[in-house]
């Protein structure tokens, strides 16, 4: 049985005097809420352990800037899903942190009990783990944000890998810049 709020059950009463026409709007009104929701037929709830590998990059320092993030099975070593955007201009930092908040993003919707997420961004993985504090106010909001996400997962876990060795996520993020040129951008003086 839901227990609803004390205020909400004596607006119901007053509504629907009589116990089973309350009974039969709660019903209706939560039946027609969860066959809103919408089901995403090609994700499918997985499970286990998986691996997530991010980048982002920007051509210049701020500059064009995109993500790539792409999920991994590991146990049957099968890609899950891929994406890779442009996000506009920006720096480094900003990028590495937006492709991992995507990927977390993808991530839950397979449910994993265990998800690695790797990065080639020392800094970010330190500051992350709390080795590293994050002194800047604008990456806070990310910090923020990665820690709500990664609240609805298990066990998450951020480990650096060298850049050689997150090549198809580095791969992700120079398709994104290569295949959309940008308009050529002049800083602001």
């Amino acid at each position: 049985m839901i227990r609803l709020p004390a205020s909400l059950e004596r607006r119901l009463q007053e509504l629907f005097p009589k116990v089973r026409e309350r009974e039969r709007f709660v019903a209706d009104v939560l039946n027609d809420a969860l066959a809103e929701q919408k089901v995403d037929d090609d994700v499918q709830a997985v499970g286990g352990t998986l691996h997530l590998f991010t980048d982002g990059g920007s051509r210049g320092n701020p500059g064009q800037a995109a993500i790539g993030c792409l999920l991994e099975d590991p146990v049957e070593g099968k890609i899950l899903r891929e994406h890779a955007e442009r996000i506009g201009i920006t720096t480094n930092n900003v990028a590495e942190y937006r492709a991992l908040i995507e990927g977390l993003k993808i991530a839950r919707r397979y449910h994993p009990n265990r998800l690695i997420c790797h990065l080639d961004s020392e800094l970010i993985v330190k500051q992350l783990n709390g080795q590293y504090r994050v002194k800047m106010p604008a990456l806070q909001e990310y910090v923020d944000e990665i820690s709500e996400l990664v609240q609805e997962i298990p066990t998450v876990e951020f480990t650096y890998i060298p850049r050689a060795d997150n090549y198809r996520a580095d791969a992700l993020v120079n398709r994104a810049l290569d295949t959309h040129p940008s308009p050529s951008y002049e800083r602001p003086r």
